[in-house]
């Protein structure tokens, strides 16, 4: 995991290590793994809560049971139970973020951890 988010570039390197340390420090005994080049967080016998993905321009940390979450995150695809947020560069709201992530620890997740 500290050498994928190491090698994310510019200023997603620094919102890599800003969402690890948040997502470690609201859920505890979160297990972490890199899958499919991205980083995925998730619990032992609840699956996987969260990931996020590099992209030129954005990180977009996306939320497996994400319907659920209050406000639900605005980024939504063909699973109706996801959803997701792209962070910009300077958009970061880590109090939003926190909250988010606690709800995510609460609900099932994806998959086996």
């Amino acid at each position: 995991m500290q050498a994928y988010i190491a090698a994310m570039p510019g200023w997603k390197r620094e919102l890599g290590e800003r969402l690890d340390v948040l997502i470690a420090r609201e859920v505890p005994g979160v297990r972490k793994a890199v899958r499919w080049n991205s980083p995925f967080y998730g619990l032992q016998g609840q699956g996987w809560i969260l990931s996020f993905h590099v992209f030129t321009r954005y990180v977009k940390v996306t939320f497996f049971g994400g319907a659920a979450l209050q406000p639900v995150p605005p980024g939504r695809g063909k699973d109706e139970t996801v959803r997701w947020l792209d962070i910009h560069e300077g958009a970061y709201d880590e109090e939003q973020m926190a909250s988010w992530v606690r709800q995510a620890a609460q609900l099932p997740g994806w998959g086996k951890v």
